[in-house]
């Protein structure tokens, strides 16, 4: 806005998609307020308004600010920052423009009065200390859409964003505030900039599977119709930037939309205005203006035919005198007069500031030396410090005033959409919210479209005779009913114990039922089966061993080893039945020690036959005494040293704090799950641990020696068999830890088996079958040879 200059200008690759209709109304709304001040003249005497007008989409927003500040120029060179060609700048609309209109005339100091950008990114007085806006922040609108949810009982909701600073801080804020009054988000969604089809379908089966039935939303009109079509069933939550939007509210999007409850700028009716707006028609003299492209969008025509001759459909030629009072259009709609009332009041504030402005007495200002500014010859920044104090009631018997953050008070409408019989839209102001009202005050609303409030709740409120029990890794508003008994006549409600639950009159106790890995059940019988399949499998072995013992492939990496670990394996197979069954105190000791004690024999036997196919090698080497450190019995020894650390380590954690059996009550709340504690965590992670060094060791050394001559080959399969057994326990930690109930207990036995099965079938299998199927090489010629 300047004096006395009046010029607009358009950018016609700003045009390239739809004509706006409805900005195009706040422009002219904009020039019929600067004519009503300049036309009663009570107001700024002596004094008359101009306005330059700038095309201002996203990518020409920069270049339209820079033609404001440098006089039509798009460029600013030094001599511009001595002053800028216009007091001040209204805009605008959307929040990112203003960012980058703010951001740039900063240093220039020219005020900028928004009429829509409601980002709370924009209040930071630091980065924007010349933006002032005629709406309140984003801030405001949150903590009202969460009282507004308090209000009607939602305790489960969801919240939609676009991907921009309007979109995002207003999640953000009012997820924050939300969860303050004691209500739960299901999940919060920023939107993508494009839609594709299967971003789409995803979100909505998000939302079909979360159960929400309330869905806030800060979003474009333009995101809006892209997904409101493909839910349904939801109650919608408007912020102020789609709440009255006249694309998204027809008899086509009725059904998806009615109902839907959001809150707004306040509404007025500026007299005169739609017959201003019915008198705009381009000038002949000029074609290259906003008139001349909304006159050609109103009636479909063109004034220069060859503009748009790739149209499927051929305009008519303008004539410039067509009728638009039989046009129906949002152009032409006042009667939700929001954004432009918001138009209309930044014009008279900018009035009202040069008002004070003109009424400065000198010596009595508020300058440099108590000096005024000239009316006719100020600088933006003196006009800004007016418009910063400005404060007035307009017309309507709305306040203007700003706060210390150059934002608007802080008055909502409530907007409800309603379906007339006719299934016309309208939409009705069914209450109003004021910031500044006293504490639970702030709300005031009359009645909504509906009967019955639709509700949104994760988990519904407990009857009597239940008590909530809240659920593991979920919100607070998601809960578990458990039972609590009431006998007839009683004075207070009873606690079920431990062990029951109440039937179903909530009149007497039942027995929880109990379940825990049985003997009876299919995985439990599948599990005995394979477990006493590898413990014959291994007796096979053994006895197959036992019978050809004389034989170069059994003799060789000391027989006695091999003996003691087939005998440790068919223990560790049989071990693995004790976890099986009704747990018992000596059943958990049993169960836990054993497997301790014995699979770490298996360990040391592996361990050692890996020493002794190292030191066979050594001692094929010249003037190598080895062997004589490393003979059968200090093989012996070293196994059972080893052996005696581990049951010392068993003997302190029965003695300190074993293994008992305990009733899981809290997972299932209909069950007890019987299972075995470790007792002392310490103790459980010291034995495996133990357990782990010694199978580290065994791979390192299986995995050195693994290239020594073919004599001393059986390196080879240690390694393959301890890649097994790691593998299995690396996979065993996170699916132990997820498997519910009884079927972790099933999970233990199967690492077990697991593992037996890899030692048995990867050191004993490549022998056996030379000794069943090949005996040729079992001498020590085919020994000794290349094969």
């Amino acid at each position: 806005m300047n004096l006395s200059n009046n010029s607009i200008h358009i950018e016609l690759t700003c045009l390239l998609g739809r004509f706006d209709l409805r900005a195009f109304r706040w422009i002219q709304t904009m020039i019929f307020t600067i004519e009503e001040i300049n036309r009663e003249a009570a107001l700024l005497p002596n004094l008359t308004l101009g306005y330059k007008v700038y095309d201002t989409c996203d990518i020409y927003a920069l270049r339209a600010v820079m033609a404001f500040v440098s006089d039509g120029e798009e460029t600013v060179s030094y001599s511009s920052c001595d002053g800028a060609s216009v007091p001040a700048m209204i805009g605008e609309a959307g929040s990112l423009q203003s960012t980058i209109m703010a951001s740039t005339t900063a240093p220039f100091q020219i005020p900028i009065l928004s009429y829509f950008s409601t980002c709370t990114c924009l209040s930071n007085k630091k980065n924007y200390p010349n933006f002032l806006r005629m709406v309140p922040s984003d801030s405001f609108q949150t903590q009202a859409l969460a009282q507004l949810v308090r209000h009607f009982g939602w305790t489960w909701i969801r919240a939609l964003g676009n991907n921009d600073d309007y979109g995002r801080s207003g999640v953000q804020l009012f997820s924050q505030k939300v969860m303050e009054l004691g209500a739960c988000m299901a999940f919060s969604h920023i939107l993508p900039k494009i839609y594709s089809a299967e971003i789409l379908a995803g979100i909505v089966k998000v939302i079909k599977e979360s159960g929400v039935r309330v869905i806030v939303v800060f979003a474009s009109e333009k995101k809006m119709l892209e997904l409101v079509q493909e839910v349904t069933g939801i109650q919608w939550l408007a912020s102020e930037a789609w709440v009255t939007g006249a694309a998204l509210f027809n008899s086509h999007l009725a059904p998806y939309l009615a109902g839907t409850i959001g809150f707004s700028f306040r509404r007025a009716e500026i007299p005169q205005l739609r017959e201003f707006l019915l008198r705009a028609r381009p000038s002949p003299q000029d074609r290259d203006n906003f008139l001349t492209v909304f006159w050609e969008e109103l009636n479909s025509c063109k004034f220069n035919m060859s503009v748009d001759v790739s149209s499927q459909r051929q305009p008519h030629l303008c004539t410039g005198s067509e009728d638009l009072e039989e046009i129906e259009t949002i152009y032409f709609d006042t009667s939700q007069l929001r954004v432009s009332y918001n138009v209309y009041k930044a014009v008279y504030a900018i009035a009202h500031a040069l008002r004070q402005l003109q009424l400065c007495q000198s010596g009595r200002g508020p300058f440099g030396s108590n000096e005024c500014a000239d009316v006719h010859s100020f600088e933006p920044w003196q006009l800004l410090h007016y418009l910063k104090g400005v404060k007035f009631t307009d017309h309507f018997g709305g306040e203007v005033a700003f706060d210390e953050n150059g934002d608007a008070i802080a008055v909502y409408d409530i907007i409800n959409c309603q379906i007339g019989a006719g299934g016309d839209v309208t939409f009705v102001e069914v209450g109003h919210f004021e910031a500044s009202a006293p504490p639970g005050e702030e709300y005031v609303s009359n009645s909504c479209s509906w009967s019955q409030p639709p509700r949104s709740v994760c988990s519904e409120s407990c009857p009597s005779g239940m008590r909530k029990a809240s659920r593991d890794g979920e919100p607070l508003c998601c809960f578990d009913c458990v039972s609590i008994i009431c006998f007839p006549d009683s004075v207070e409600c009873t606690k079920c114990s431990t062990d029951d639950r109440s039937n179903p009159e909530r009149n007497a106790y039942i027995p929880k039922e109990v379940e825990y890995l049985s003997f009876q059940e299919a995985t439990g019988i599948a599990l005995v089966a394979i477990a006493l399949f590898g413990a014959c499998l291994t007796v096979t072995v053994s006895v197959i061993f036992f019978h050809y013992k004389t034989t170069p492939v059994v003799k060789a990496n000391n027989s006695e080893l091999s003996f003691l670990l087939l005998t440790s394996l068919v223990l560790c197979f049989l071990c693995s039945i004790a976890f099986i069954g009704q747990p018992t105190d000596w059943g958990c000791k049993l169960r836990y020690t054993a497997f301790a004690v014995i699979f770490e024999l298996c360990i040391c036997c592996v361990l050692a036959k890996t020493v002794v196919v190292l030191m066979a090698f050594r001692a094929t080497l010249p003037n190598s005494n080895v062997m004589q450190w490393f003979s059968p019995a200090q093989q012996r020894a070293a196994v059972f040293i080893a052996m005696c650390v581990q049951v010392l380590i068993c003997v302190a954690w029965l003695m300190v704090s074993p293994p008992f059996p305990f009733k899981n009550t809290t997972h299932q709340n209909a069950k007890i799950i019987l299972q075995c504690h470790v007792g002392s965590m310490v103790a459980f992670c010291t034995v495996l641990g133990y357990i782990g060094f010694l199978s580290c060791i065994c791979f390192v050394l299986a995995f050195l020696a693994r290239k020594l001559p073919d004599t001393f080959n059986e390196a080879k399969f240690i390694t393959f068999s301890m890649l097994i057994f790691f593998a299995v326990w690396i996979v065993f930690i996170p699916v132990y830890l997820s498997s519910p109930g009884k079927y972790t207990v099933a999970v233990q036995v199967f690492a077990i088996l697991s593992s037996s099965f890899a030692l048995l079938l990867c050191i004993f299998a490549p022998k056996c079958y030379i000794i069943l199927l090949q005996p040729e090489r079992n001498t020590r010629q085919g020994l000794m040879g290349k094969h």
